[in-house]
Parts: structure tokens; sequence; C-alpha cells
């Protein structure tokens, strides 16, 4: 992605998309409107909430003054103005000429830290035209190290979709291998956009289109199909829905090089009218194992599965782990919970033909393990059309 040069590192955190438009100068270094701002705003066109960590950061600038809240190049573009005031002075922090903070105090020590400087309490007050901060770097390489860390850091963060928008293999293969472990061992369920990646798996959505925006990576269309994805609900899917990016997208054109990505399980943008539209809503499985579907290819289907392990799993931990006995009564209201969840689903049109005694709620191997059996119809959105006219 951009280095935008500024922002914490070392940590996850979470900005909704009201936090985004009101605070993004603070997190990423620049205001909502700016062009370097395009990528997170295609992010945030669909989604209502992201967690953010920075892979990036590098020297922190400083000057007399302060030092910069966060590593970066960014933190040149700061600069502090001390000017004369009744009693003391007016101390004021610019960001590329524009003011964001000023304080009065009669000493630095009484200054407070604001959202882009950390001020040196034994400094001395003098007035001044503007004292610049200088030295802020960004990391010269993110290597797979540093992607690692980041994964590392997303233990016990739950989430519906992970992006990765580099195109180097390793750091690809990490990225599938991290949500293999995760799908294949644990209740956490989510999906990973990666661009033009061949991976056979259902956890994996890779978009093919190429954008051709100076300054931007090829593979950013990663940004709106990583919102897209995880604002899509359970009963809906992306088949035929409008790019609303900023993103000057390549389109796929012709049947068969359209053809082609979808046998490929690759998510394609093509053009209709004056509007670019996703081809299918598709992942990356190509050979279903044993006991998978071939509807698992469809994202749809793959939202259904993944929310309802998430609800169950929450209902069991919320409700039953340590508190309900495992015996007969126990498992009964166990599965009257879930025949009610199911019948809710069965309400939003994700699945259908839904019976109570497609459940089975069953004492485990051990005394303290329950085991859930269901049978069920994930419903999918229409995407093709089969004409027959009889004529006289």
């Amino acid at each position: 992605m951009p280095r935008w040069g500024w922002g914490p590192s070392g940590e996850v955190f979470y900005l909704s998309e009201s936090d985004f438009r009101r605070d993004c100068r603070a997190y990423f270094g620049y205001g909502y409107a700016d062009a370097k701002m395009k990528g997170l705003r295609d992010l945030f066109a669909r989604a209502a909430g992201c967690y953010f960590y920075r892979l990036n950061a590098g020297e922190k600038a400083a000057n007399a003054l302060c030092t910069a809240k966060y590593g970066g190049v960014r933190g040149n573009s700061l600069s502090i103005s001390v000017s004369a005031a009744e009693g003391g002075f007016m101390v004021s922090t610019y960001l590329d000429g524009q003011e964001v903070d000023a304080q009065a105090a009669k000493t630095a020590a009484e200054l407070q830290d604001n959202a882009y400087i950390c001020w040196k309490p034994d400094a001395k007050l003098a007035a001044n035209a503007g004292l610049p901060l200088t030295g802020g770097t960004n990391l010269a390489e993110v290597g797979v190290d540093a992607y690692q860390a980041m994964l590392d850091k997303l233990a016990g963060v739950r989430f519906n979709v992970l992006g990765c928008l580099s195109t180097d293999s390793a750091v690809q293969q990490l990225f599938i291998n991290y949500t293999k472990a995760q799908r294949d061992s644990s209740a956490n369920k989510f999906q990973t956009v990666i661009y033009r990646c061949d991976a056979d798996y259902e956890g994996i959505i890779s978009p093919i289109n190429t954008v051709r925006d100076a300054g931007w990576p090829e593979s950013a269309l990663v940004y709106w199909l990583c919102g897209a994805e995880a604002a899509c609900a359970v009963n809906a899917t992306l088949t035929n829905s409008v790019y609303d990016g900023e993103f000057d997208v390549i389109p796929l054109t012709g049947s068969s090089e359209l053809q082609a990505a979808l046998q490929g399980g690759k998510v394609a943008l093509h053009k209709l009218g004056d509007q670019l539209r996703v081809l299918e809503d598709v992942n990356t499985l190509l050979t279903p194992s044993d006991g998978q579907s071939e509807d698992m290819k469809f994202n749809q289907t793959m939202r259904v599965l993944d929310q309802i392990v998430a609800d169950l799993s929450d209902l069991f931990y919320q409700k039953y782990l340590g508190v309900v006995l495992n015996d007969s009564s126990g498992r009964v209201s166990l599965w009257n919970d879930i025949v009610s969840y199911y019948r809710k689903l069965e309400g939003l049109r994700a699945i259908e033909s839904f019976e109570a005694s497609d459940i089975t709620v069953k004492p485990g191997d051990n005394k303290k393990a329950v085991v859930i059996s269901s049978y069920l119809t994930v419903i999918n959105a229409m995407s093709q059309l089969y004409l027959t006219v009889t004529f006289a």
C-alpha cells in the first residue's frame, strides 16, 4: 500500500467508518479528501469498520521542543510555532501549514501531548516563526517477518475479511497458511482477499483486475473488495454488484477472458453499460475435497457457513460452557437454542427447507463433550438464466 509514513505501529487498532471520516488525519497523516486516502475511502465505501496494523514505521521526526507521536516521513511535515501571549506563550502545531492544535502555556512542562506531538517537558519556550520537525523516516523494506508480526497480533481479534495487497509470493503464501490454520483449527472463520492468487481454497478470495492509478499498486482493488465482502450480508452476494470505488480499474472483456477468470476462481469486474460489475462472487476453491460441496466455491455459501460457526460458538461460550450440565436436559436445551437460531436464518432466507429433526445434539467421547450435527440447505442468489421459448 502507499507508504503514508504516519500512524500507530506495533499494534492493531480499530476505526469505524465515522471514525475514519473524522480522524483519518490523526491516524494516517492526511485528511479524508486527500488523494492518498483513496484506497481507504474504497475500503469504507462498504465496510462499517476496520482493524488496521502499520508495517512500515521508522524513525520519529523531532526538534528542540517535541518529538512526532509516530515514526515516518510524514512527521517531517509538522512544525511548531511559538508566539508570546499574555502571561506566557501560545504554542501551535501545524501539519502542512494547517494548524491542528494550539495551547497556551508558560512552560513546556504545561503542554499536553496532542494527536501529532509529544512535548519535551524540559524544553525552553521562546517565540519563533515556525520550527520544523526533521529526521522522520519510513522502514526501508517490509519483509515477511513484519507481516508475521502483524498476523501474530491478530490473535483474539474477530473480523470477517483479511486483506493482503502484497504481490510478493512469500507474503501471499504466509497469508494463505495463516488463513488455513485459523479456519481449520478454530472457530475463527474469515476469508482473506489476495490479489491474483491460486490457492484452491474456500477461505481465499482473489481479485484479478488491475488498477492503473499512478502511485498505487496494481493490486489496489483489494481495498474495495475487502470492504465489500466484509459488509455483505449473510443472505446476500456480491455477484453483479456495482464497483462504487474511485480507482481506474481495467475491466475484463470478452467471454473467453471472463470465463477463464471464473474457471480460475477469480473475482472479476466487467463492464456493463457505464458500470463495472462483479461477474461472480467466488473464492479460489477449484477442487472440492471429500465432504465439500461445489457450492463452497461461492462466497454467499461460505458466509452462511462461517456465520453459523461463529454464532453457535458464541452461544455455547456465553450460555453453556461451564454452566449447563451435560445430561439429557442440558443437551435438549442446547438443541432448542440451535433450532431457534436456524429458524432465524430461515427467516432471513439464508437457508431453506429446514426441519428441527435435521439437528442432533449428542454426548461426545467424554463427559464434558457434546457433538452437534446439522443438515442444512444454503440458499444462493440467482446468477444463471436458462430460457426455453416454445412458439407455434
